[in-house]
């Protein structure tokens, strides 16, 4: 199957129309309930985001901050497994907003890569971000994306020599992920200086578009970022509002949760469009 442009293209095609950075929300598959996940990126998108992460909830996040790591946690112990996440893609994708899913490699790969493939394509799923994944591992999900038309979207670090960003630049569909930092997630008071000369070193090897994840959390932060990337990626600043409501409710985020996700995305949305965007 010839991938064709995805829901993910489109939505960056459409902000780059407006002169703008896309808006990306992650949130975690389960959190705080299966339902709640749903409501909570529905929130989201309404509220301006153009496009959402649901987060594979795993056991072993390497990458996650512990924000993310608990709401994971949360989700784990309440039972979410893969058919939820998958049931969580296709109910915010039947909403028409494009979704992709952040999973670590593992779970796919316990999975099935093709059935894994297939589902989330059948879901009405965009494709997969894997973080923990590199190019040269990545065969079988190359033949997989490329049969179901998926996306396929791999990380860049501020450490990645250029021959690196290149093999990853050429590997991704849909857009490059700039990881801002070295690290776990978590929000930051300011974002990393290097987040702007890696997009330069990404952009040599590839007109996709590359957005920037891993420490904004505020409409001023994603105004930076909106200056100099093509995508804001917002997750841990989100998970904290749904966690401080969850904590403030037991067992759900409730009609405060969905408020909270609401006026940050609204925040983020605003500060993506006040941005002068090159």
């Amino acid at each position: 199957m010839t991938a064709t442009a995805s829901a993910v293209t489109a939505a960056f095609g459409q902000a780059s129309a407006d002169h703008r950075a896309a808006l990306i929300g992650y949130l975690p598959a389960g959190f705080p309930t299966v339902p709640g996940a749903i409501e909570a990126a529905r929130s989201v998108a309404a509220a301006g985001a153009d496009i959402i992460e649901v987060g594979l909830p795993y056991s072993d996040p390497l990458m996650d901050g512990p924000v993310i790591a608990e709401a994971v946690h949360r989700a784990l112990t309440s039972g979410t497994r893969v058919a939820d996440v998958l049931g969580t893609v296709e109910a915010v994708a039947a909403a028409g907003i494009p979704v992709l899913v952040m999973t670590y490699w593992n779970p796919v790969e316990k999975y099935g890569v093709r059935a894994f493939a297939r589902d989330l394509a059948r879901a009405g799923g965009s494709g997969l971000i894997t973080p923990d994944l590199t190019p040269e591992e990545a065969g079988p999900w190359l033949e997989a994306s490329d049969s179901c038309g998926l996306d396929r979207v791999f990380l860049a670090a501020p450490s990645s020599t250029d021959a690196r960003v290149a093999t990853i630049a050429g590997t991704c569909r849909g857009f490059v992920y700039a990881a801002s930092l070295m690290g776990i997630t978590g929000t930051r008071d300011a974002v990393s200086g290097d987040a702007s000369a890696l997009v330069k070193r990404i952009r040599q090897h590839t007109d996709l578009p590359v957005a920037v994840g891993l420490g904004v959390s505020n409409g001023a932060q994603a105004a930076q970022v909106a200056a100099f990337a093509d995508g804001v990626i917002v997750g841990s600043a989100f998970v904290r509002r749904l966690l401080e409501a969850a904590d403030g409710d037991p067992g759900t985020s409730g009609d405060a949760g969905m408020g909270a996700v609401r006026d940050l995305a609204a925040e983020l949305s605003a500060g993506v469009r006040r941005a002068v965007h090159p």
